[in-house]
């Protein structure tokens, strides 16, 4: 009866070595469709935004921008939030190009995009 216990023990490494845990170790493992489905959200807030939206909607539908401007101009306050809506480098860094702006005046939704930016 003491033989049993003791085969266990010493067969358990031999058996046990072949077991392999993967976590999220290769270029399909959730990172690549994380930052596709955050940039498809974020695309499909942004085409459903409409002018003069409050700050505080915008931020609840589409959550903490990965920027955030704020400029004061002789016209008031200028806020510009930036998303994450295309990939431009497979760095894992988002960048600003990679983002879209949105433009607030005065806490309320101006315009998005470049041109909205450009207007500032």
């Amino acid at each position: 009866m003491k033989l049993f216990p003791l085969l266990l023990a010493l067969s358990a490494p031999a058996i046990l070595s072949g077991c392999v845990i993967s976590v999220g170790g290769d270029g399909d493992s959730g990172y690549s469709s994380d930052w596709q489905e955050r940039e498809y959200n974020n695309r499909k807030h942004i085409a459903n935004l409409k002018r003069n939206m409050s700050y505080e909607s915008v931020v609840r539908k589409l959550g903490v921008a990965d920027f955030n401007e704020l400029h004061q101009k002789e016209h008031g306050v200028v806020r510009v939030l930036y998303y994450r809506t295309q990939r431009t480098m497979d760095d894992g860094v988002t960048s600003k190009d990679e983002c879209t702006p949105l433009v607030f005046h005065d806490g309320y939704l101006v315009g998005w995009g470049d041109k909205a930016y450009a207007e500032i």
